[in-house]
């Protein structure tokens, strides 16, 4: 649920939606962690003015924990890094 939404919030927000993919890794049995991959130009407005989207991304999904019962990490990388 809560990569879904990372996802098509994402797609709203880029440039380049195609681009736009998200993976999550289960860490243990309440932590995952979601990385968000867009585009080498759409990271800097994912991650917002001093981080602001981000931030506010983070505290959207926060609620989930409260549905879920599980934490989560959110990441965001360009295509290109590893």
């Amino acid at each position: 649920m809560a990569e879904q939404f990372i996802l098509e919030f994402a797609k709203l927000i880029a440039e380049k939606p195609e681009e736009v993919s998200v993976e999550r890794k289960d860490i243990d049995e309440g932590f995952s962690e979601i990385t968000l991959r867009a585009d080498k130009c759409d990271t800097g407005k994912l991650i917002g003015k001093d981080g602001k989207m981000i931030s506010s991304l983070k505290s959207i999904i926060s609620g989930c924990k409260a549905k879920e019962g599980r934490a989560y990490r959110v990441t965001i990388k360009a295509n290109d890094e590893s």
